[in-house]
This record gives structure tokens, C-alpha cells and sequence, in this order.
């Protein structure tokens, strides 16, 4: 998966709010954030078609992989390491029981995930390349991330906890993935160190999109001037692409934002909210506001004020956080979310803040990550946790799906098994 990188955008600096014509200019917004054919991609508002990357009938099934290993597991699948048989290449297969999504409503949350993986393509997103059913289940083929979860590899550090400069490049890379997800109009909504994956060269993929909302409509950006007249260039406005708000209370508890818990409705801010979260979790070693019980963490979310630890840090013999560091998290944990860092111009404004000052975003892709993981014996899978199947799941006995006479009669009928191959590794070539 590539995607090229391009200068900074032409900004119009004459009026405060101005809408960015795609006329004549077809790659205006992928120089902001790799958004491939912009002119499509707003004339289609976002469909389940990829409008950037070549979606094919599907051309592969469960039996043309072997699988390797168990990497992981949640309520209604699990997710394994395989190898395809013909050009034995190691993926990440994600399979999903039919039966246990069904019985827990959440049909439309793989059908959306899937949505969002077959039209994302950005180097900080793990890419999805083949996606299909069979008569019990839905499979996600998707990138294999050798450095597994990023939650694991914190675990792994003296301390548990990075440097102040190495948590600002993850957290530098994660902004980027959320500005192409707000571009697309998609609202992230449960970022956490568990839903990060390493790849190889030790940058950040984002993952597990199930819990994430998709804007009906999607509008191209708009820009925003500087309170001061004597301040920096426009910023570029990733909040007008999307025209969402929802109610839904979803998320991970210690990582929820206080309007989630409060029910007052939610839109893209909550993102901002819990990259604060993150960047605080990743220098601190735990979350700020975690209670001994679900309640007291609600409540210390919705009324306690961030603190920082005050001592010296014993891994790296260095003073605390540093004052923009402190700046940033608690701009992004303002319990206001209008007046929250990001409420205004979305990406852009949480960029330009002087925490990032020492970041060229541009180049983040030719940096060299803080994590490097052993690349050694991938099929080894050595940076994940070893599990063991209390049942034996055997992929060349799970036949391709056979859809029923009436359409009406099949829930996953919006499910597409599709290839996704333009840019990306075809299983078949």
C-alpha cells in the first residue's frame, strides 16, 4: 500500500470561511491528507464503492489459506495469521460468526467496517485487501502488522511508558489517520492502544473499525482564519466534511469522552478527546481518569481535572511532561467539547499546536519510528500473545457463500465479497 505524499495545500487567505472547489483542481485534498480523486470522492458521497481503489468479484475463499496461528479474539470472532497457499504471503484473517452477530445486533457494524476498510487507503490504516462469506461466516483478509498490538509493545518498554518525543511521533501519525478518516466523513470513536497495530517498519496502522460512524453525505473541507490577524495561514476545516451527531454509547470506558457518558450526543471532537487519552497513557503508563469502579471512572471523566505525576521519570532520568506536552493533553481533555482542541478547525488546529512544533507531517512516513519490531520469522508471530483455540476452526471445510433463493431471507446480503487490488498486494498475481 502506497500512497504519495505532495506539498502543502494552496490556501485562499481572503475570506474567514471558504468553501474548496474541486474544479480544475482534482488533487487539492490529497496533498492534505492523501485523499486520492477528491472530485470523485465528493460527487459519490462516500458509497460502499471504492472510489480510488479497484474492487474486483471476489477471486479467493477460505480454503485458498492455511492457517498458521490464533492471534486474537472478541465476542463475535477471532482473528488469525494464515498464509495464502499459492503465493504464500502471511495475512491477518479476521472471521466473524454469523450466528454470534445475529444473536448480538451487530450485522450493520461489520457491514459499515467493511464499508470503511474496501475505500480506505492510507499508510497509517491497515488495509483490507479481500473480503468474503461463507455459509457461517464473514472473513476480513487484511494486512499482517508483525509488530501486533500496539498495546503490547507499551507493555513490552521500561516502565511501560515512552519518551515524551516518541510518544509525539505515534501520536503525530495517529492525527494523520483521523484527518483522512474526517475527510471521509467517518468518526473513529474507540481509539486506544488496543486498536493500534505495529507495522513492520514500525510505524502505526489504525484497526477494528466496527465501532466507528460514517456520515451520510460527505463535503469537501472548508478553511478557517486565526482569531488574530497576525497569526499563520488558514487552517483547513476536516469537521464540515461530515454531517453526523449520534447518541450511541460506544466506546472503551477508561478512553469514553464526557459527552458520550452524558448522552448529549456526539460528533468527530470525541477522536480529539481520546488522543489525549492516549498521549497521556503512553508517557504516564495508565489513564487519568480510571476509578476503582466503571461509576467512579464516569465520574471522575465527567469532573476531574487532568493531572500530571510530578516526579522524576526513574527509566529515562529525565523531568516531567513539558509544557506544551501538558498544553496539548489538557486542550484535548477539555471537558467542553466545543471549546475542545479540534472543535474548531478539526486536524488542522490540533496540528498546528506548538506540541507538534518539532513534527514535519509530511515526512512522517520517511522518519524512524521510536519501535522497530523483530522482523525475524514473522510467521512466528512473535509480538503476539499465544492463545489456544477451545475449538478447532478449519478453513478449508467453510465452502464460499450460497446465497438464498429470496434476498429478503439473507441478513448479510449487504455484505460484499469483493477484491480490493488497485495499489494493493493481489493474492492472485
Amino acid at each position: 500500500m502506497s500512497v504519495p505524499s505532495s506539498p502543502a495545500p494552496c490556501y485562499q487567505p481572503d475570506q474567514t470561511r471558504v468553501k474548496l472547489s474541486n474544479k480544475g483542481s482534482s488533487h487539492v485534498l490529497r496533498r492534505v491528507a492523501s485523499v486520492p480523486n477528491t472530485t470523485d470522492y465528493f460527487k459519490s458521497n462516500i458509497t460502499s464503492s471504492s472510489y480510488s481503489l479497484l474492487k474486483q468479484k471476489v477471486q479467493v475463499g477460505p480454503s485458498d489459506f492455511q492457517k498458521v496461528r490464533l492471534l486474537g479474539k472478541g465476542d463475535v470472532g477471532k482473528v488469525y495469521l494464515v498464509k495464502h497457499k499459492e503465493t504464500e504471503k502471511l495475512y491477518a484473517l479476521k472471521v466473524l460468526s454469523k450466528k454470534e452477530m445475529i444473536k448480538r445486533n451487530k450485522i450493520k457494524r461489520a457491514v459499515a467496517e467493511q464499508a470503511i476498510l474496501s475505500t480506505a487507503n492510507h499508510p497509517f490504516i491497515v488495509p483490507l485487501y479481500h473480503s468474503f462469506q461463507s455459509e457461517n461466516h464473514l472473513y476480513f483478509c487484511m494486512e499482517f502488522c508483525v509488530g501486533g498490538e500496539f498495546f503490547r509493545a507499551l507493555q513490552n518498554r521500561p516502565g511501560r511508558i515512552l519518551k515524551e518525543h516518541e510518544a509525539k511521533f505515534y501520536a503525530a501519525e495517529v492525527v494523520a489517520a483521523l484527518e483522512y478518516l474526517h475527510l471521509m466523513g467517518i468518526v473513529f470513536r474507540d481509539l486506544k492502544p488496543e486498536n493500534i497495530l505495529l507495522h513492520e517498519s514500525g510505524h502505526l496502522m489504525l484497526s477494528d473499525f466496527d465501532l466507528s460512524i460514517q456520515s451520510p453525505s460527505a463535503s469537501p473541507p472548508t478553511l478557517v482564519r486565526h482569531h488574530s490577524p497576525f497569526s499563520k495561514q488558514p487552517m483547513l476545516d476536516t469537521r464540515s466534511c461530515m454531517n453526523v451527531r449520534t447518541n450511541s454509547f460506544v466506546g472503551t470506558e477508561e478512553y469514553l469522552a464526557p459527552e458520550v457518558i452524558k448522552g448529549s450526543g456526539h460528533s468527530s471532537t470525541v477522536d480529539w478527546w481520546t488522543l489525549g487519552i492516549l498521549v497521556y497513557e503512553m508517557i504516564c503508563g495508565y489513564t487519568p481518569f480510571k476509578g476503582p469502579t466503571r461509576d467512579d471512572t464516569f465520574e471522575m471523566i465527567l469532573s476531574s481535572t487532568v493531572e500530571f505525576p510530578d516526579y522524576t521519570n526513574p527509566y529515562f532520568r529525565a523531568t516531567g511532561l513539558s509544557s506544551p506536552c501538558k498544553s496539548f493533553i489538557r486542550k484535548l481533555l477539555c471537558k467542553n467539547e466545543s471549546k475542545r482542541l479540534g472543535a474548531r478547525a478539526g486536524a488542522s488546529e490540533v496540528k498546528s499546536h506548538s506540541f507538534f512544533k518539532s513534527i514535519n507531517f509530511a515526512l512522517l512516513r520517511n522518519m524512524q519510528p521510536p519501535i522497530i519490531p523483530s522482523k525475524s520469522h514473522p510467521i512466528r508471530a512473535v509480538h503476539f500473545n499465544r492463545l489456544k483455540e477451545s475449538v478447532s476452526f478449519d478453513l478449508n471445510h467453510d465452502g464460499l457463500h450460497t446465497p438464498p433463493a429470496d434476498d429478503d431471507e439473507d441478513p448479510f446480503l449487504s455484505f460484499h465479497s469483493d477484491d480490493v487490488t488497485s495499489g494493493r498486494a493481489d493474492l492472485n498475481k
